[in-house]
């Protein structure tokens, strides 16, 4: 992928509390049948997991960059954690691996985001299939509030222009809700509303409604970061029983949480005057355990940040 043009547009503030994210209607893609992918691990028919690569990814608001230059590799079915410090390009760099950076005005990026190899900014690739197959939780839950629990879930259906019969749709709904952990607190209210659940059962209500739609990659923006320590708690085992099913990246400021939960580890750095990058990436262990960089040793050891 070339550099997009810069352009004069007015900068847009690119923090991960930005409400663009928040209020996005996907357009549908053409309507397609409903197959059952709720498995239990892996793909169907013993298909490999799907990983997700960046090479030399840059990024612009404007006139202002704010990455530079980076790679990563987030291997298939394993989990992936994003730490730095606020304004370091984290939500900047994940709202780019499923195409969201684009939608905000004057934002322009440069490099290649490889989903199986194949880059998703490939010309007619189509965005809303690739927000299909890389899914997103949001930092505040935000289920449809006056929409029943299991309409809620079975809205990704539609947004993705998925048919499912009356009876796949029930299917489905059940399925999702299990594997977000969540079944057990609702199956006997599936018809009240969203809106009515916790802070923490709103957000797996969320990863429910994004695994609906069968997607290889889980994004989540700080999942965490608006919830009590029991509610943390649920999440993240949610995301250990989604581990091996689908591969998750995920933005954190926690440091206990990114060790808890990932298995390699991306710490990200910006200056005032310099754009952010990685500084140092591998296993979580040799992150946290024996960083090569001073600099990662001095933040996950909490002197700064």
């Amino acid at each position: 992928m070339t550099d997009a043009p810069l352009t004069d547009t007015p900068l847009v503030d690119p923090s991960p509390a930005d409400p663009v994210a928040d209020t996005i209607t996907l357009p549908p893609v053409a309507p397609a049948p409903y197959t059952d992918q709720q498995y239990p691990e892996g793909r169907p028919g013993g298909e490999p997991l799907a990983g997700l690569e960046t090479r030399e990814v840059s990024a612009w608001f404007g006139s202002r960059k704010v990455l530079e230059r980076v790679s990563l590799a987030m291997p298939a079915g394993e989990v992936t954690a994003l730490i730095g410090p606020s304004g370091c390009g984290k939500s900047t760099y994940l709202r780019i691996l499923n195409r969201m950076h684009e939608m905000v005005r004057g934002a322009a990026l440069s490099g290649e985001v490889l989903l199986e190899g194949d880059d998703v900014y490939r010309p007619g690739r189509r965005p809303a299939e690739v927000r299909r197959r890389i899914g997103m939780v949001f930092q505040r839950p935000n289920p449809f509030p006056a929409m029943s629990i299991q309409d809620n879930v079975s809205s990704g259906l539609k947004l993705a222009g998925i048919k499912a019969s009356k009876e796949e749709r029930r299917h489905l709904v059940e399925t999702s809700l299990r594997r977000a952990g969540l079944w057990d607190e609702v199956s006997t209210r599936l018809h009240t509303p969203g809106g009515a659940l916790s802070g923490g059962q709103q957000q797996r209500l969320c990863i429910a409604r994004s695994l609906a739609v069968s997607p290889d990659i889980l994004l989540m923006d700080e999942p965490c970061s608006a919830l009590d320590p029991t509610s943390t708690r649920r999440v993240e085992e949610t995301i250990a029983e989604l581990r091996g099913r689908l591969t998750i990246v995920i933005v954190t400021h926690n440091m206990q949480q990114a060790q808890r939960v990932s298995q390699t580890c991306a710490f990200f750095l910006a200056t005032h005057d310099t754009p952010g990058r990685i500084v140092e990436a591998g296993p979580t262990e040799q992150v946290f355990g024996s960083p090569r960089d001073q600099r990662t040793s001095d933040y996950v050891n909490g002197r700064f940040g």
